[in-house]
């Protein structure tokens, strides 16, 4: 399976924003599926239950059972794999386009 298509997965679960605001909650420690879903009171128990399903189908975040609460876990690996393969790239060329930018600008007389 080709880089591309294992970050499709990803992508999708980045794309919507409360999946995002889930990850965001996580980045500060493991939380249980019960204090998700009392952090989102306009959503319900069953939708929250759907965001993590999407976030464990693209690796960001691992589910672990602990008697009758299930903890989710970031794993951040899939974000990094995508800055790594996308996002720095291209800064690094946006950074050498203003910089070239800049040295032009500097380089006119006034």
């Amino acid at each position: 399976m080709s880089s591309e298509s294992t970050d499709d997965p990803v992508f999708k679960a980045l794309a919507h924003h409360r999946r995002r605001e889930i990850l965001d909650l996580l980045k500060d420690g493991p939380r249980t599926t019960g204090t998700l879903c009392e952090m989102f009171p306009q959503m319900d128990r069953c939708t929250v239950m759907q965001h993590l399903k999407v976030l464990e189908e693209a690796d960001l975040v691992i589910a672990r059972k602990e008697g009758r609460e299930r903890w989710n876990h970031l794993n951040s690996l899939p974000i990094k794999h995508i800055y790594d393969r996308w996002i720095s790239a291209y800064a690094g060329h946006a950074l050498s386009i203003l910089d070239r930018l800049r040295s032009d600008l500097e380089g006119q007389p006034e």
